[in-house]
């Protein structure tokens, strides 16, 4: 148990050190402009149409780093510091959330997996802490409660996992669109890869938080079952 808190800990810390550096990066790479004065918006649209997608509406919405691709509406939406930003953190960004698109559209076999998890795993976010509570509770007198539990906190898991692929992916195409177009230089370029690798980082970190949980319950439940 003592090994598993300090797993804990150090991911807690390590996901905060992610996410420091990510906003680092945000803030500095947005006052670097990209050549031609694009925006994010007209990066992302282009992106769409040279890809031969039509059918997917590049929005604005609140928020910061809240950018994200919605394959049921087939949206790309982008925060507003991105939408209106011509920075190489806003094409970045906006080209990231393109990939997605272009996904979609090939039928990239990971993100099809992950749709497909996402209403199993958005019921069973609802419910699992309730039922692992109950299971913890009652491990000695009901422990399939507690298996269910397991179970319905692995599918978050596999999500968490399944998403790795997908956003790595995604970033991949963009930075080589970006690099291709010119929309990127030999200056600027690199700082839109390293802005979406410490983007990618942050998926890295929850997934190995997801599993470092899942463990934990694991052994709760073995724990408990033997006694």
């Amino acid at each position: 148990m003592l090994l598993y808190w300090i797993l804990f800990i150090g991911i807690a810390v390590l996901s905060y050190i992610v996410q420091a550096s990510l906003q680092s990066k945000f803030n500095k790479y947005s006052q670097i402009p990209v050549d031609g004065g694009l925006t994010g918006r007209d990066v992302a649209e282009r992106m769409l149409r040279e890809h031969g997608i039509y059918d997917v509406q590049v929005t604005c919405i609140e928020g910061t780093l809240t950018d994200h691709y919605d394959p049921t509406k087939k949206t790309v939406n982008l925060s507003e510091a991105v939408y209106r930003s011509n920075s190489v953190m806003a094409a970045a960004v906006a080209a990231h959330e393109c990939g997605h698109a272009v996904q979609h559209e090939v039928g990239y076999a990971p993100l099809k997996l992950r749709s497909a998890l996402v209403p199993v795993v958005s019921f069973s976010s609802k419910i699992v802490m309730w039922v692992l509570l109950g299971g913890m509770l009652l491990l000695k007198v009901f422990p399939q409660l507690m298996l269910a539990g397991i179970i319905l906190f692995a599918l978050t898991t596999l999500f968490s996992i399944v998403t790795l692929p997908v956003e790595i992916n995604a970033s991949s195409r963009a930075l080589a669109w970006l690099n291709q177009t010119g929309i990127t230089n030999s200056y600027n370029h690199p700082y839109a890869q390293k802005a979406l690798r410490s983007a990618a980082y942050t998926y890295v970190v929850g997934a190995l938080s997801s599993l470092a949980t899942l463990l934990y319950y694991i052994m709760i439940f073995t724990g408990g079952s033997r006694r």
